[in-house]
């Protein structure tokens, strides 16, 4: 029996791969030691939909949410939960507007990322709503879409201002598919953004807390092959720009669970995509990055409620603000800037000493579970679940062969 029990609420879509293997761990990790002197024992709790008093005291020390994104009766509950009752959230939901991407497209621009230039669009179709009829009949200025786009170029991409998992994303050559993409958008509202041509590598970082993965990305394969295991795809400089800028968009908006997209060309890193509600963490997808996800969300959160870090609702936005307008500070030198500032909101000193001290067998159990046969089933029920029939023998040793690789590694890292 732990001196203290917390209790880790996962708000769940369809998925069931990542939340079996991350209830699994936390079995294996039992009891820890906290710097309170204290032991310390976490266990995950899947929310159930219901009515809730307003007054309600939840039971949950911190939520991993995946759901409250695109429901509203979740993302209310996660709201009183923070605001009245101090639950620790990885995203926070005061800022899932600006997971529609113009927002964060706007913040990064002024802190002086490279996002491509970009261009928002009204409604091609008017929305079925009596009141913006009369306001867009009244007010929206014609306009000529061939001469905004002039000044971006072609190519370029025409991708919803509010998208996910590359819908309604077209790559646009020339007028005639200009208004091609536009005409199909109907009641969607459209970004023009410039295509970085001639790039050498599409990277993804998928970021838990101050931990991050850059991993090599092929948007253009099977899922099951989108994510290259390749450890030295990025230069050091454009790897740490990479890191960098996926972590500084975490704590600007408050997001603790979050992946972002880059184009590299060169040293040159041009962010594209970094507003996702529900990171890919699915097992058939990440494969060999697999278990450093459950890793990094496993120590992240325990840190968390184990050390009683207190969730930040408000946002510093001034801070990075005043790095952007500092004229004494070169590119370089504001990127150094934004990553001291993201490092002090992640408290990654306090976070590493955490897991040195308390968390230093999380390596070696992780490890023994993806050795083990409970892992192995729950691969194989994974892909029973995704593929067809006729298929199964091919993707269990496909993405086997993938996890072997994880082990011989870890293997020849502790040799």
């Amino acid at each position: 029996m732990a001196d203290v029990e917390h209790t880790i609420g996962l708000l769940l879509g369809t998925e069931d791969d990542w939340p079996r293997a991350y209830e699994a761990l936390l079995r294996r990790l039992g009891t820890v030691s906290g710097p309170d002197g204290r032991s310390h024992r976490t266990r995950p709790v899947r929310v159930t939909i219901e009515p809730f008093n307003l007054r309600d005291r939840p039971r949950h020390d911190l939520v991993i949410d995946r759901l409250a994104y695109w429901y509203y009766h979740p993302r209310e509950w996660l709201k009183k939960i923070a605001l009245m009752d101090d639950v620790y959230l990885l995203n926070s939901p005061f800022t899932f507007q600006s997971m529609e991407k113009h927002a964060a497209y706007c913040a990064m621009m002024r802190l002086g990322l490279k996002v491509p230039e970009t261009v928002l669009v009204p409604f091609k179709n008017p929305l079925d709503n009596s009141r913006y009829a009369y306001t867009a009949a009244r007010y929206n200025r014609p306009f000529d879409l061939e001469a905004t786009a002039a000044p971006i170029g072609y190519p370029l991409w025409m991708k919803p201002y509010d998208g996910g998992a590359w819908v309604g994303v077209s790559r646009v050559r020339n007028p005639a598919e200009l208004h091609a993409a536009y005409d199909a958008s109907g009641e969607r509202l459209m970004h023009l953004q410039a295509s970085v041509e001639g790039y050498d590598v599409f990277a993804r970082a998928l970021t838990i807390g101050p931990e991050t993965m850059v991993m090599r990305f092929r948007p253009d394969q099977p899922v099951h092959s989108r994510y290259e295991v390749d450890h030295h795809f990025l230069s050091a400089t454009a790897g740490d720009e990479v890191v960098t800028i996926s972590r500084l968009v975490n704590a600007f908006f408050r997001w603790e669970f979050n992946s972002c997209e880059s184009l590299v060309r060169g040293d040159e890193v041009h962010p594209i995509d970094y507003a996702n509600a529900c990171p890919d963490v699915a097992l058939t997808s990440l494969h060999y990055y697999f278990p450093w996800a459950m890793t990094a969300l496993l120590r992240w959160t325990v840190f968390c409620v184990v050390t009683g870090r207190r969730p930040r609702l408000d946002t510093d936005i001034a801070d990075y603000f005043a790095v952007a307008g500092d004229p004494d500070r070169g590119y370089r030198e504001k990127l150094a800037g934004y990553r001291e500032l993201t490092d002090r909101y992640f408290e990654i000193d306090r976070y590493r000493e955490f897991c040195d001290e308390h968390l230093g067998d999380v390596d070696e159990i992780v490890y023994d579970w993806v050795c083990s046969e409970e892992f192995r089933s729950l691969l194989r029920e994974t892909v029973r679940a995704m593929y067809p029939v006729h298929e199964h023998e091919r993707f269990l040793a496909h993405f086997g062969g993938l996890i072997d690789a994880w082990i011989r590694d870890q293997e020849s890292l502790t040799a």
